[in-house]
């Protein structure tokens, strides 16, 4: 059997995970974390994570990663940090992220390998994103606090970013614009730390430049003084106009016109978005796709594209009146998440996401509960693509969360 139908069969059943991710309570996971300049115990954490058995039969493209494998990848990866400078300054919790981030920042390579028949190029497309949400999935069945694990995934979404961010995105965004975006997501020091162990943990010809970009990034963090904290801004609508691409500078305050103040509502089914709407906003119309379907009688998963339609026509509605309203989805990957927000930003709208989270045990016992056409394995079906909310996609946004 070839590399190609090898890798191809592999994949078939690596897709599965995502429902069946699952590692060991927090605890135990706090007990695998190495010590500055210490070996990580590699056969408890293989024994405490099978998950990450497939990496060690996944190649790599020998152009970027001459050491092979992504198991032996990510060994020299963890070593790496283990003996840099930042994990040795790092409190506990710091460690922790630091840790499980570059330990899982390749875990969906097996799942996103490719093959090209005519040249043999190896390739994992997406792996970052889908390795974010695959370590979600994970970290959260093992109850790993929200902020720790948040910081994880967000880390493990852009590990590739400090290698070429000093280059500007093809999209056209500046370096700068990169930097003080990503500074309102996760720790840019803790980013550029993981990035320099993914570099130093391979053996590819153009390594020492690409350390030079990431210290040029991280020079570039400090300049900005954002480097351990977000960008300030002179206000939010001046940050959100900024990240939506006009041409405002962070420092002066952007004149805002009047328009309507918009809750969105975020989070799987069943964590308790209607009751905390019944309790806190109960008084505010109400836009949103399982609302159009009762309004029009339609089923779960019946005819979505006209309940979609009935719900962008009331907000529209809401939005040029200026009337404050909710909008109660569950926005659950960014994607999603855009349609509604860039709506809202174009009518000049103010935003603030709520977004709750529950443990699986309490979702899947409310799912069984409720008067709906979601299974709960229909629910576990949703959560290969659960990205939760970034602190830079709204003017404001708390997250609610239960243990």
């Amino acid at each position: 059997m070839d590399l190609l139908t090898l890798i191809q069969a592999d994949n078939l059943a690596v897709l599965k995970q995502p429902v069946n991710l699952r590692g060991p309570a927090y605890a135990e996971l706090q007990q695998l974390v190495a010590q500055a300049g210490a070996e990580p115990d590699w056969q408890a954490i293989l024994a405490a994570l099978p998950c990450l058995l497939p990496l060690a039969r996944t190649p790599q493209d020998p152009r970027y990663h001459g050491e092979g494998d992504v198991w032996t990848h990510t060994r020299m990866v963890v070593q790496a940090l283990c003996a840099g400078e930042d994990y040795a300054q790092a409190d506990a919790e710091r460690r922790f992220v630091l840790f499980y981030a570059a330990l899982l920042h390749d875990i969906a390579k097996p799942a996103t390998t490719t093959v090209d028949a005519v040249t043999g190029h190896i390739g994992q497309p997406g792996h970052s994103g889908r390795g974010a949400v695959d370590a979600r999935i994970l970290l959260w069945r093992s109850g790993v606090p929200f902020a720790l694990r948040e910081a994880i995934c967000r880390l493990i979404a852009v590990h590739q970013l400090p290698f070429y961010a000093l280059r500007g995105s093809r999209s056209g965004q500046t370096a700068e614009f990169i930097v003080r975006k990503l500074s309102h997501e996760l720790c840019l020091a803790e980013l550029a730390a993981l990035a320099e162990a993914d570099m130093r943990g391979r053996y590819c010809a153009d390594a020492e430049e690409v350390l030079l970009y990431i210290e040029l990034f991280r020079e570039l963090a400090r300049e900005e003084g954002c480097y351990t904290q977000a960008r300030a801004f002179a206000d939010s609508h001046t940050r959100m106009r900024y990240f939506n691409g006009d041409d405002v500078h962070p420092d002066y305050a952007y004149h805002r016109e009047p328009g309507s103040q918009v809750t969105v509502m975020c989070g799987l089914p069943a964590t308790g978005k209607s009751t905390w709407l019944a309790q806190h906003c109960k008084d505010l119309p109400l836009v949103g796709f399982d609302d159009a379907r009762e309004e029009l009688g339609l089923k779960y998963g019946e005819n979505d594209g006209r309940a979609a339609h009935h719900a962008v026509d009331k907000a529209k509605a809401l939005l040029r009146a200026r009337s404050d309203f909710v909008w109660n989805a569950t926005h659950l990957s960014r994607q999603m998440r855009a349609k509604t927000l860039d709506l809202l930003f174009a009518y000049g709208a103010t935003v603030e996401v709520i977004y709750l989270e529950h443990t699986e045990r309490t979702l899947l016992e409310r799912n069984r509960r409720r008067d709906s056409t979601l299974s709960n394995a229909g629910l576990l079906r949703m959560l290969h693509r659960w990205e939760v909310v970034l602190p830079s996609e709204a003017h404001s946004v708390r997250y609610l969360t239960a243990g």
